[in-house]
């Protein structure tokens, strides 16, 4: 009996040795990744799950009747997404990469809701006197939107002993500005399934 618990003792001591030693080491040995690559590191939001989000509901929006038959571009302002999940997500990050791709994909023409506030500093600079007459510019000529994407990321946890799923649900609006109708409207899903190791345990 005495002689279990030494051996216990022992291997719970070279275990923790181990993994503060692990844990203690800086990353070495780098090397590139392809960006497609699934990533499934850990039970977060990764790029894969942006990646896979955004490219179906670009898909969707780029395919919507009204945006394809339109006369000429319609202007758009992508604006904010709302994070209701419990972790910290960028999601700003996922909301350019929409944009880019809708730019890529679509007839779609897009204003800037972050860089006005820089115009507007830049139109009082230049209006200050300090650059020439010939170069100034004014406000009054720019081009409202037609559209605005916002949108909605949800996420459900669930975990019975050690097995976890997590589920996650991204929903975009575009919504019509002059009738605040919205013109379309779609989500992804996505789920993950995580277990946990014995080891360690």
């Amino acid at each position: 009996m005495v002689l279990d618990k030494i051996i216990k003792i022992a291997l719970t001591v070279f275990a923790i040795t181990l993994l503060t030693n692990c844990a203690s080491k800086p990353f070495s040995n780098g090397s590139y990744d392809d960006v497609n690559n699934q990533n499934l590191l850990n039970d977060k939001w990764s790029e894969t799950d942006m990646q896979n989000a955004v490219k179906d509901l670009v898909e969707s929006a780029s395919s919507h009747y009204e945006i394809k038959a339109a006369k000429k571009p319609p202007v758009v302002m992508v604006t904010r997404l709302q994070n209701k999940t419990s972790e910290h997500i960028d999601t700003q990050n996922i909301m350019d990469m929409i944009r880019v791709e809708l730019m890529r994909n679509a007839r779609l023409q897009f204003v800037d809701k972050a860089a006005r506030e820089d115009i507007q500093d830049e139109y009082e600079y230049q209006g200050s006197g300090t650059t020439s007459r010939a170069t100034q510019k004014q406000a009054g000529s720019q081009i409202g939107a037609d559209y605005i994407i916002n949108g909605r990321l949800d996420s459900i946890v669930q975990q019975v002993g050690r097995k976890k799923t997590v589920y996650y649900k991204l929903t975009l609006n575009m919504t019509n500005l002059k009738t605040g109708l919205i013109l379309w409207s779609d989500y992804k899903q996505i789920r993950k399934k995580f277990e946990k190791s014995l080891i360690g345990l």
